[in-house]
């Protein structure tokens, strides 16, 4: 008596491990390194084909962190509360026009250049204002609510890397640094169809001996996720011929071409064939 096929869906043989398979994927496949430049705001999740060096300073000048008064801390007492007198007002976006000089101090708003000689700056919540003067209590550190240049990024450091993938973040980085276009690796243009008569276009009457396609959509879905530039070609029938046809239409425009059915031992899977 012939011995029986064991049950497909039970089959305990022996199984390529998933390394193994990568393993066997890699050696036959070649890694295409094609870049382009993409505008900043295009970016995100593209990945880096070089990397990305500051060409200046993250604070690129000394500011104030808050609203309040610069002074130089070498004139505030070590007890008790200060006078100084106030000489300049500097807001965001303007230049201090004025050298502080002992016992004065300026007016400053958050993101302002701190004026030349002022080294730390009270919050106005902090002082108390008579006549001109500006009161400030003892007991802050040099520096304090200041951001000085380079003190996030310096000029020359190496701030994103190639190979990398560019997240928000990252993107709001190399704003930061005035950069407006970034280097990045091709895409990936990948081409997926489903083949089948038995297989259904969600939405579409679906008939007793249908399935709705359900794989194209999660694979296209992955491949986007991915970063790869996805070109549907929907469903073609369990025909050797209209087979062959998709597979030369796409196979220019296609650096992979991704199908789902028709590859198993039956008279009616053709992808095989199709593809030799």
């Amino acid at each position: 008596m012939a011995q029986l096929t064991p049950d497909a869906l039970a089959f305990d043989g022996p199984l390529l491990s998933i390394d193994e398979a990568l393993a066997s994927l890699a050696r036959r496949l070649s890694p295409l390194v094609g870049t382009e430049l993409v505008r900043l705001s295009s970016a995100s999740g593209r990945v880096l084909a070089s990397d990305i060096i500051a060409g200046r300073a993250l604070p690129p000048f000394d500011n104030s962190a808050v609203d309040g008064y610069a002074v130089r801390l070498e004139d505030v007492a070590g007890e008790g509360r200060t006078r100084l007198a106030i000489t300049d007002r500097v807001t965001a976006g303007a230049a201090a026009r004025v050298e502080i000089g002992k016992g004065q101090a300026a007016r400053v708003f958050t993101g302002a250049p701190l004026p030349p000689g002022t080294d730390t700056v009270y919050m106005q919540e902090d002082v108390s204002l008579e006549a001109g003067s500006v009161l400030v209590p003892s007991g802050l550190k040099r520096g304090a609510n200041a951001r000085f240049v380079g003190e996030d990024v310096s000029i020359g450091q190496t701030v994103l890397w190639a190979g990398q993938r560019l997240r928000p973040q990252d993107i709001g980085l190399a704003a930061a640094l005035g950069i407006s276009e970034v280097p990045v690796r091709s895409r990936l243009r990948v081409s997926v169809f489903s083949t089948g008569d038995e297989v259904i276009e969600p939405g579409e009457p679906l008939g007793e001996a249908g399935i709705y396609d359900a794989n194209r959509a999660m694979l296209c879905s992955m491949l986007a996720q991915a970063g790869c530039d996805v070109s549907d070609h929907g469903i073609v029938r369990d025909d050797r011929a209209a087979l062959s046809a998709r597979l030369k239409s796409v196979a220019g425009s296609s650096d992979l071409i991704l199908t789902s059915g028709g590859v198993s031992t039956g008279e009616e899977d053709h992808v095989k064939a199709a593809v030799e």
